[in-house]
């Protein structure tokens, strides 16, 4: 068995020839530079791209394969240099069964399940060459139909306070949108964790995934994983999400859920943070508008005691390197030089060669942000938390 660091939600920005996929992405995100990113400059062994669904993108990675570039793991998945790509596609729902929308995302093993997802897509979308797009098609279809196809079904950041299964609106039990028992995971969001989550009984029995959701290529990795498996594959990853045959996901890693961008409640008006929920006014301008905060919404759906089962994996804090103050460009790209890649400077990289690299106040803060003992401020409503100077 070997360890092997993965990210499942890195969005597509543009196509190789220029088209829009996630207008919100950033344009550098096309298929080859995420690739390239990933396994260079990241280090990661398995990327998970949720706009696979585009029929010019599967065209895309067909080039690759015809080209020697990519090839197809007979279990599942694209392989390219040291990194693996799962095919993935993030689907918007909004039925009779809940008040949504709701994310959720889907992963197909091969180019050849993906393009019959994609064109079964098409005939319930208005545009299939765009990412996160509504599907006019009940929830629980949806499931079978990737179910139907072999794939993985994963409701995505099910914490946020728009477009998500606990999130503002919807429906206060798992249950009552999707067959429980077709669910292959669960995506925790950028202002959740572990312990967080584990105050909901219902998701005890699914495995806990942490993502980056990237609109940008330095954001590949802000969240992710390391997974036990054989390979890295789909199959081998299909079994880790169901802890079967020593596979399993080892560690969790994720920004501190203060760093968020809706760990709080915060006002709509000022953006400031509202403590006290009692109040019906914003206490700042009178404003009767709030933005929902994950911990406060998560406290309304779940128990008091948060009790994680025994083959939880542990909830690492970590504070990405772009959050770190004073890291600038240039002293990043002196690390990466030196170290390779960021999961190299995070994971194994001695103190002692980042203290002899960096000046004192950066070295120190890289190494509290891999102990979780950076002191930080907490984000709400739609803004980023931050470590504080």
């Amino acid at each position: 068995m070997n360890n092997y660091y993965v990210d499942l939600h890195i969005h597509l920005g543009r196509t190789k020839t220029g088209k829009p996929v996630k207008i919100t992405g950033a344009r550098s995100l096309t298929l080859e530079n995420i690739l390239e990113e990933a396994t260079e400059v990241k280090g990661m062994d398995m990327i998970g791209v949720i706009d696979c669904h585009v029929p010019e993108v599967l065209d895309e990675l067909e080039q690759l394969i015809k080209e020697g570039i990519v090839f197809q793991y007979e279990d599942g998945g694209m392989r390219f240099k040291d990194v693996t790509l799962i095919l993935g596609s993030e689907i918007e729902i909004y039925d009779e069964k809940c008040r949504g929308p709701i994310h959720v995302l889907a992963y197909l093993p091969t180019i050849e399940k993906m393009r019959e997802f994609s064109r079964w897509l098409a005939a319930r979308m208005k545009n299939i060459t765009l990412s996160s797009q509504r599907i006019y098609e009940q929830g629980i279809v949806l499931q079978q139909t990737v179910k139907d196809l072999s794939g993985l079904f994963i409701p995505a950041h099910v914490f946020t306070p728009y477009k998500s299964l606990y999130g503002k609106g919807v429906k206060s039990t798992l249950s009552e949108v999707f067959n429980p028992k077709q669910i292959d995971a669960i995506e925790l969001g950028l202002s959740s964790n572990t312990k967080m989550a584990d105050h909901i009984q219902e998701l005890h029995s699914y495995t806990f995934v942490t993502n980056s959701d990237a609109h940008s290529l330095a954001k590949i990795a802000r969240e992710y994983q390391q997974i036990r498996m054989e390979q890295p594959t789909f199959e081998e990853l299909r079994k880790a999400l169901h802890q079967q045959s020593g596979r399993q996901i080892v560690a969790n890693y994720g920004l501190d859920p203060l760093l968020g961008k809706y760990h709080k409640t915060t006002c709509e008006g000022c953006e400031k943070v509202i403590e006290d929920m009692v109040q019906e006014r914003c206490p700042y301008c009178g404003n009767q508008k709030f933005v929902k905060g994950v911990y406060n919404r998560i406290m309304e759906l779940g128990n008091e005691e948060s009790k994680s089962p025994s083959n939880r994996a542990p909830y690492i804090h970590q504070v990405p390197l772009e959050f770190i103050p004073g890291l600038g460009p240039k002293t990043l790209k002196k690390l990466r030089d030196y170290f390779k890649t960021e999961m190299s400077i995070i994971h194994d990289a001695p103190e002692s060669a980042i203290k002899e690299l960096l000046p004192q106040k950066i070295a120190e803060a890289i190494i509290l942000a891999r102990e979780g003992k950076l002191t930080l401020q907490s984000g709400g409503g739609g803004v980023y938390g931050k470590v504080k100077k």
